[in-house]
């Protein structure tokens, strides 16, 4: 009997563990077994490698052939361990060299022609390999820049099954020709000086950008509402590295190409008619990333909120305390980042006219009472600020003759901000006002001036106990802000507006 084996990668969310593939050739009839506890596109490898063996020119043993994937006991899904089961098919069969693959770890999904397709979670799987103590990786040629981007690795490359075997031969493999690509004019920024007037929505989201903070927008229809909600992540300062290498390999996980490293906060705006997995993740056998997490990092707007569906809305609860969610299924448990910053918007009644002056709402008071109770309790005290959006009149006129602040200067307010903070929580595991725990606002950090206005609205019900630590959030947000080493009466008094969503009253900048 001949063995031969070689690595891949099983992804359990965001975590990737080494999968031993073993092939070994003779003891009975000529069949094809595979063993492991593989999934359905797992399974169905066995036809698709035969095909792409015989169309390569090459030739599948004509005997038993049983092919292992260790841990047996670990539930394995996907189409990416084609090449690593092709390859060790064919060492086996002395194709290859054997010791060509021992300390490789192939990635790729086999075509019936022998063509090497790209595959989902590159970017994950080979993190996992390099933590694995794995220095030399085989991925599709579409996938390279992908695989470059993990620091340690030798990537190869291949686009078929002949280039496969000619790079285990160590024969050289070119990449194909790079296309030029039609000139592609570069996209349209959306700046915040677009939004006509809301001079108190515009420093709500400032606001929220500086301290990372969850922001509430309610106002009649054709306000600005998406329009601000679209205008925050350009407000955000670019990642980190250790931050961009995360997000990415959340998008390579979830099957979107990724050539480069994602260096700005995403941003996810799920329909209002998608389903509990499209958003939290979910899946029949493996769970995937939902819309939280791909907004990890970034900016998740959920417009007409009170549309969606009430599991929906509640199962943002969780992850938005946490950053994580945990997806349990039979066999195994998911694990994925959703540190996402929420963006809620809601009209004031199914017709949209309640807060309009001058227009005619059609709704009935339970008809408003129920709309809105769609959105719970628990998810608006988890929300940072609330401000509501008035109708606009003549400020519109005025606003297009006088634009206000573009997204530039708002947006260097907001990085000097983040840095007062960065430096301020050094060495916590903090970076924002939003991620501060309670005890570290209310024993490590200064209290602010006035803060018996916080008992006062506590005693008479204006905000719960979670409210107060919110509101000194934002107050240290407010001080980041002004550039002041604490915040002030006037910064507490105007973070506790912000959070029961009522008028400034002159306290704009």
């Amino acid at each position: 009997m001949s063995l031969a084996q070689t690595w891949s990668v099983a992804l359990l969310g965001m975590d990737g563990q080494m999968v031993e593939v073993e092939a070994a050739i003779g003891g009975g009839l000529p069949r094809t077994v595979l063993v492991g506890l593989a999934d359905t596109a797992l399974y169905e490898a066995r036809d698709r490698c035969r095909a792409a063996v015989s169309t390569s020119g090459f030739s599948w043993p004509s005997q038993l052939v049983t092919i292992n994937l260790t841990p047996a006991n670990l539930p394995k899904a996907g189409s990416h361990y084609d090449l690593s089961i092709v390859a060790a098919v064919l060492a086996a069969a002395e194709v290859v060299p054997r010791e060509a693959l021992r300390d490789r770890v192939l990635l790729g999904e086999l075509g019936l022609d022998g063509r090497v397709r790209r595959v989902r979670g590159v970017l994950p799987a080979l993190l996992a390999a390099r933590d694995a103590g794995f220095e030399r990786v085989v991925v599709p040629h579409h996938q390279r820049a992908e695989a470059g981007l993990v620091d340690g690795l030798t990537v190869d490359s291949v686009g078929s099954l002949v280039e496969l075997v000619d790079c285990l031969h160590g024969r050289p493999v070119l990449p194909p020709p790079q296309a030029v690509p039609d000139p592609v004019e570069p996209p349209t920024t959306k700046d915040v000086c677009e939004v006509v007037g809301q001079p108190e929505a515009k420093w709500a989201l400032e606001v929220a950008a500086a301290g990372r903070h969850h922001l509430f927008l309610q106002g009649p229809p054709g306000v600005g509402k998406t329009m601000l909600a679209e205008r925050l992540p350009g407000l955000l300062p670019e990642l980190t590295l250790s931050e961009a290498l995360e997000v990415s390999a959340i998008h390579s996980l979830a099957g979107h190409g990724v050539d480069g490293l994602i260096t700005r906060p995403p941003f996810a705006d799920p329909h209002h008619s998608a389903s509990l997995p499209s958003v939290v993740g979910g899946g029949a056998r493996m769970a995937r990333p939902g819309a939280i997490s791909l907004a990890h990092r970034g900016v998740l707007f959920i417009d007409e909120a009170p549309e969606f569906p009430s599991k929906v809305l509640e199962g943002l609860r969780t992850p938005l305390e946490s950053g994580r969610v945990t997806l349990g299924r039979a066999e195994v448990q998911a694990s994925y980042p959703a540190r996402f910053q929420l963006v809620l918007a809601a009209n004031p009644c199914p017709c949209g006219q309640a807060a309009t002056p001058g227009a005619e709402c059609t709704c009935t008071p339970m008809a408003v009472r129920r709309y809105a109770e769609r959105i719970s309790g628990p998810i608006l005290d988890r929300v940072d600020i609330s401000t509501t959006l008035a109708p606009l009149r003549r400020a519109y006129l005025r606003g297009a003759i006088e634009p206000g602040e573009p997204t530039a200067v708002v947006g260097a307010r907001v990085l000097e901000a983040r840095e007062r903070q960065r430096h301020r929580l050094a060495g916590t595991g903090w970076s924002t006002n939003a991620e501060v725990v309670g005890h570290h606002l209310r024993r490590v950090l200064p209290l602010p001036e006035g803060v018996e206005a916080l008992d006062q609205a506590l005693q008479r019900g204006r905000i719960s106990a979670r409210g107060v630590d919110k509101v000194l959030r934002i107050s240290w947000t407010l001080a980041d802000l002004a550039q002041a080493s604490r915040p002030s009466r006037s910064h507490l008094l105007a973070a506790l507006a912000m959070r029961r969503g009522e008028q400034l009253e002159g306290r704009l900048p």
